[in-house]
């Protein structure tokens, strides 16, 4: 898992004052310490207002699968109001998270029931007569695997939460079983398994 976001584009726009050197890189470094393990990070903004009373923090991530969070904290000191929102857009990426998980889980009667499977090694096929015992089978790994009806993005999205290297499920829209995988340029790609 990625802790940290690299080449991560940060637009800080400072309203009513100038940023300085020490701002700027506050922010950079906190926005930058942000977990990735969901959602990815695509482009974060921070507005920061500076008014003669109140200072205004705004932090603004745009991130994978279409999802925006965005917090903002108001106070007398600039860099406690950042934390304090940087605070808050944690919390709401871990709320999203857990929210996500627990849509994800499967359920006992969405599983395929699965036969077990027997391998051999290639001596098996030398046995000579049928009166010796059967030959040990060895077991690769066995894994049970939940198929779920959902639409592609969802597919994207538990795909980035797991550790698998693909995810099988059958399309909403298209009632086909599909499988989508990452592939070696980070993009994603989605097969169509045939029936029969």
């Amino acid at each position: 898992m990625q802790t940290a976001n690299v080449n991560l584009p940060i637009t800080i726009t400072v309203r009513h004052e100038q940023v300085t050197d020490a701002l700027r890189e506050h922010v950079f470094k906190k926005i930058e310490g942000l977990h990735l393990d969901y959602p990815r990070i695509i482009e974060a903004k921070a507005i920061l207002d500076v008014q003669k009373n109140r200072q205004i923090a705004e932090i603004i991530l745009f991130c994978a699968n279409h999802i925006t969070i965005e917090a903002d904290t108001e106070g007398k000191d600039m860099y406690a109001a950042i934390d304090e929102t940087i605070e808050k857009i944690a919390r709401r990426m871990r709320k999203h998270k857990t929210r996500l998980l627990k849509k994800n889980r499967p359920h006992r009667n969405e599983s395929i029931r699965y036969i077990e499977e027997r391998y051999f090694n290639e001596d098996a096929l030398d046995h000579p007569t049928e009166s010796e015992q059967d030959p040990e089978p060895f077991i690769v790994h066995p894994e049970n695997y939940s198929v779920k009806t959902m639409f592609k993005e969802d597919a994207i999205m538990q795909l980035e939460l797991s550790d698998r290297p693909f995810v099988l499920y059958k399309s909403a829209r298209r009632d086909v079983f599909t499988i989508v995988y990452r592939r070696k340029d980070g993009e994603y790609a989605a097969l169509d398994v045939p029936n029969g």
